[in-house]
């Protein structure tokens, strides 16, 4: 249970453009609460999105805007409101006088805009830069991740904190030296233990993000069932579900992409390894998850 009292001015994060800006006031289950204010002369749109199940509400405090429908031009003022589901097309608007309106989403919407994590997501460009072997790891990774989740039936709220954990769970990979990145051969004693370090700091360089959990489900990420991960030596349910699954989806990815070491191994091959390893390192269901998912989009037979 929460209870959460929020003053005048405050928000949770909030995000300044040339004509705009919106405040994020409220999160949780999937649906996010914001304010946005838009100047005078301001032209702005709703766009149909990939799920149709999404609903936008939108509830004028301040102000009054032009919505621009086919049939007629409706003005809008305080106090009136509208709603999109399942929208076919934009929806036009334009800022008669400055405005501002409550804007409710039932999908998460305000991570795309964040400043924080749009400047973690350079930093996580800086250290794919690095290694061409490594280019777009974080986002297959991420991508393989959300597609387990969602069979393995996750709740809203889990989905985004698991797809921000999984595009930025290398970040910590910042301070590794480069030599140590790309080193064609087996790591020293020295090397492995500076490489160990990068959750932690991942972890850090996250914790002041308004989403709950990643800093933890990035910190967890190389731990395994077993107890022979780092940097804690966590065992079985110690770890939690959303670094389970990364787990399994950065191994995947880092089997079958090449590596300066070695050519890319068959998805036959990883999903075989994955599987043996079981149990041991990897969590069973995760791993089953990502081979019904493989077998349904024809990777494996």
């Amino acid at each position: 249970m929460a209870f959460t009292i929020g003053k005048k001015g405050t928000n949770l994060e909030k995000v300044t453009f040339d004509n705009f800006d919106i405040s994020l006031l409220s999160r949780g289950d999937g649906a996010e609460v914001m304010v946005q204010t838009i100047t005078k002369g301001n032209i702005f749109y709703i766009y149909p999105g990939e799920n149709p199940n999404v609903m936008e509400f939108f509830y004028i405090l301040e102000g009054e805007v032009v919505c621009e429908t086919k049939e007629e031009n409706v003005k809008l003022g305080p106090h009136d409101y509208y709603t999109a589901i399942n929208l076919e097309e934009p929806v036009h608007f334009s800022a008669v006088t400055d405005v501002m309106y409550l804007w409710i989403v039932t999908e998460p919407t305000f991570y795309q805009l964040s400043n924080s994590i749009i400047e973690l997501t350079k930093i996580v460009e800086k250290v794919e830069a690095r290694d061409r072997y490594t280019y777009k790891h974080n986002e297959r990774v991420a991508r393989y991740s959300i597609k387990i989740a969602k069979k393995m039936m996750l709740v809203k709220d889990k989905l985004e904190n698991l797809y921000i954990s999984s595009v930025l769970h290398d970040i910590g990979k910042i301070n590794t030296p480069p030599e140590i990145l790309n080193k064609p051969t087996k790591l020293t004693d020295e090397e492995f233990a500076i490489i160990k370090l990068h959750p932690l700091d991942g972890a850090v360089m996250v914790k002041d993000l308004c989403y709950e959990g990643i800093a933890q489900i990035i910190e967890q990420h190389h731990e395994r069932l077993n107890g022979s991960g780092y940097p804690h030596g966590l065992k079985d349910e110690e770890i939690v579900l959303e670094a389970r699954i990364i787990a399994v989806s950065d191994a995947y990815d880092a089997m079958t992409e090449d590596r300066a070491y070695r050519k890319a191994f068959s998805p036959q091959f990883a999903i075989s390894e994955l599987k043996r390893l079981s149990h041991t390192h990897y969590d069973y269901e995760v791993v089953n998850a990502l081979e019904e998912i493989l077998k349904e989009e024809g990777h494996l037979s």
